[in-house]
């Protein structure tokens, strides 16, 4: 064991070295931060870094650049005027192009990018933009995915170029403008200007928004400097979302006055939904959140279908050779009280190299320091023989697990793991272990667990193993580390959850509607059996946001949503995919009755009375269905002739069902 835990000191060591590069450098490393906007609070976090030190404890001098309304980040940084900037998600259309960037940390979880319209008796909805003027920025990009969605594309409205002035909605010159919901608003409610905001996230385009980049240069000659930038950038955010009045100050005082104190505290605000500090870690990054943005620049034609991610996202665990320790050193770095205690050995044992007493006093006194970290680390680190036995757990193992680690030491991974992730597990550490006995380079294992704990319930974790070494350099076991990744899954959950899901009702969205119906089809064509397709439209919807307010029409659409859901069987779908708009997919019918017999079940039950803030209401539906494989083969299709039935039951006058017909036409619109 003395042997283990001096080479965990030496190969601790080489890692210091290499992450901290700066710490016995004199001179502080110059780096230059490109904004992508003027100064504003929307880039609080940078300011606080600098202004509290962070970035000169990291060894950093950092120049910050502001941006202006034509700057571009990306050539800033891939044209060396800069190392580091901030963009937003058309990083991945850079990519693309063959730009080398790298996304470092996502600072919005959610783009502040809205839409913004007069309210009142204006515009009812974005789909009443067609041919009218909307001011739209450059990279607006999940704006125009929302705007095509809703049938208003290119082409179809007059773009003006942004003046970046609010009065230029409240003067009645554009009927539109793009913005951000932190800072536009701000100037609109002081005029006492109605308005309307609409985000892409009502339609399911959930953008990530102010990103920190770099590029693969930088990282490959500078990778402690990399990350020493974006740790110190992301305590700087912590601090300034903790800190928003005193950094509104600093702004004035020493950034820009072009706003208001009021007017930083406005945006302040205004970023704490986006951010989600209280959910989310100050610049985490989904890869299914950045998939799920290039899949819509696909469904926008300027990606390629399953576009790569490979080298795009920044990986900040240094990727060592460092033998068996590696994955596991990687871990144990990001613990602060370690990094502080290494550079002090480090200090240490450096004048003490040439004298071996000395030294050899010095490895000793690390051995017992090394485990007591391994005894109160928060992660569970454990070693295996090459038969598949545990040697040693750390005492954390109770805190996760439930049970005292000496308990858990006899048993196997059958025992304290679910069956699907024993059976994961067994076969990756088989693997590993094969290729140690063969001598053949030892692959990686790195997979998402799920152990039981002994009051029945389960934790999620992920596990790093490596093989360990003896000091002849043999193969002797495996050295693992086993972290809780319970609120990561949670929040990752959620937030596909989001994606998938509209927001007001709950219900699916367009896209896990696709999903659905394709699934269908195909377990409809081996089956041979029959499926339908409804389109409902809501009838007299639209005076309820008149005369009532949104507020009521979204309590309006809660309860329609609630009375479908109860019309259809468990195995059946409800999806919303407009603002008044839903479509309901019925599995398994046996023929065009058993369909209609479910649309007019759905039609009674919505021409009911609604009880809404204290006002009866009474609304209908029109609602169109067709037959598969009667009234088409695919998803197009049944969709196309369900639209069509649906317009023909609002053309016979309203508040009825219609069976799709052969050579019928869309001829009215709804309302």
């Amino acid at each position: 064991m003395k042997t283990l835990f001096r080479r965990i000191l030496i190969a601790v060591l080489a890692m210091h070295a290499w992450l901290w590069p700066a710490a016995s450098a004199q001179a502080l490393d110059a780096v230059t931060l490109q904004l992508k906007w003027t100064h504003a609070f929307q880039f609080a976090g940078y300011y606080a870094a600098k202004e509290q030190g962070y970035y000169r404890e990291a060894g950093l001098d950092v120049t910050i650049i502001e941006g202006a309304p034509n700057a571009d980040p990306v050539a800033s940084v891939t044209r060396g005027r800069a190392e580091y900037g901030v963009g937003n998600s058309s990083l991945l259309l850079a990519r693309k192009a063959g730009l080398p960037v790298v996304a470092l940390a996502v600072i919005f979880q959610h783009s502040p990018a809205v839409l913004l319209t007069p309210g009142g008796d204006g515009t009812q909805g974005i789909a009443d933009l067609l041919g009218k003027r909307i001011m739209i920025e450059s990279q607006a990009d999940e704006l125009l995915a929302l705007l095509t969605r809703e049938g208003v594309r290119t082409g179809r409205f007059t773009p003006v170029e942004h003046s970046n002035r609010p009065q230029d909605l409240i003067d009645g010159k554009v009927e539109a403008m793009t913005a951000y919901v932190t800072t536009e608003p701000y100037y609109l409610e002081r005029a006492k200007f109605a308005y309307r905001a609409y985000t892409p996230r009502a339609a399911g385009i959930d953008f990530y928004g102010d990103n920190l980049f770099t590029t693969e240069a930088e990282i490959r000659a500078h990778p402690g400097r990399a990350k020493a930038f974006r740790d110190a950038s992301l305590r700087g955010w912590q601090y300034a979302m903790a800190h928003q009045e005193q950094v509104a100050d600093l702004i004035l005082s020493k950034y820009s006055r072009a706003h208001s104190r009021a007017f930083y505290l406005y945006e302040a605000d205004a970023m704490v939904a986006l951010l989600q500090t209280d959910m989310i870690e100050v610049g985490y990054m989904n890869p299914a959140r950045w998939r799920h943005i290039a899949d819509t620049y696909a469904g926008l034609g300027e990606l390629p279908r399953d576009f790569s991610l490979r080298g795009f996202l920044y990986q900040s665990d240094p990727k060592l050779d460092l033998g068996w320790l590696g994955g596991a050193l990687a871990l144990l770095a990001a613990i602060s009280v370690l990094a502080a205690y290494i550079y002090r050995i480090n200090r240490r044992l450096a004048t003490a190299l040439d004298d071996s007493k000395r030294a050899g006093r010095a490895l000793r006194l690390s051995e017992e320091r090394h485990r007591l970290l391994a005894d109160h680390a928060s992660d569970l680190i454990w070693t295996m023989d090459l038969d598949g036995r545990f040697t040693y757990l750390s005492p954390s193992a109770e805190k996760l697990l439930g049970e005292d680690a000496a308990a858990i030491l006899p048993r196997g991974l059958a025992e304290i793991l679910t069956p699907a992730s024993a059976a994961i597990a067994e076969h990756g550490l088989r693997g590993l272990i094969a290729a140690i006995r063969a001598g053949l380079p030892v692959p990686a294992f790195r997979h998402e667990l799920e152990y039981r704990r002994r009051n029945g319930s389960t934790v999620w974790t992920e596990a790093t193993v490596n093989g360990m070494r003896n000091g002849a350099g043999a193969f002797i076991g495996l050295l693992g580390v086993t972290r809780d990744i319970s609120e990561r899954r949670r929040v990752e959950e959620h937030i596909r959850h989001l994606a998938q899901h509209d927001m007001l009702t709950g219900l699916p969205n367009r896209a896990l509607f696709s999903d659905r119906l394709q699934l269908a089809l195909a377990a409809a064509r081996r089956e041979q059996r029959q499926l339908a397709v409804l389109f409902i439209d809501l009838d007299r919807f639209k005076p309820v946001n008149d005369h009532l307010g949104h507020r009521a029409g979204d309590l309006l659409l809660k309860e329609v949503a609630q009375r479908m859901l109860a019309c259809v069987r468990e195995s059946d779908s409800v999806a919303r995919i407009g603002g008044d708009e839903f479509v309901v997919l019925l599995r398994g019918v046996d023929n065009a009755d058993g369909a209609l017999g479910v649309a007019e079940k759905i039609r009674h039950s919505l021409a009911r009375p609604y009880l809404i803030a204290g006002h009866e209401l009474r609304i209908s539906a029109s609602i169109g269905a067709a037959l598969y494989p009667e009234h088409g083969g695919d998803e197009n299709e049944l969709a196309k002739h369900a639209d069509i039935a649906m317009y023909q039951a609002k053309n016979a006058g309203h508040d009825r069902v219609q069976l799709y017909q052969a050579g019928a036409h869309r001829l009215a619109a709804p309302d």
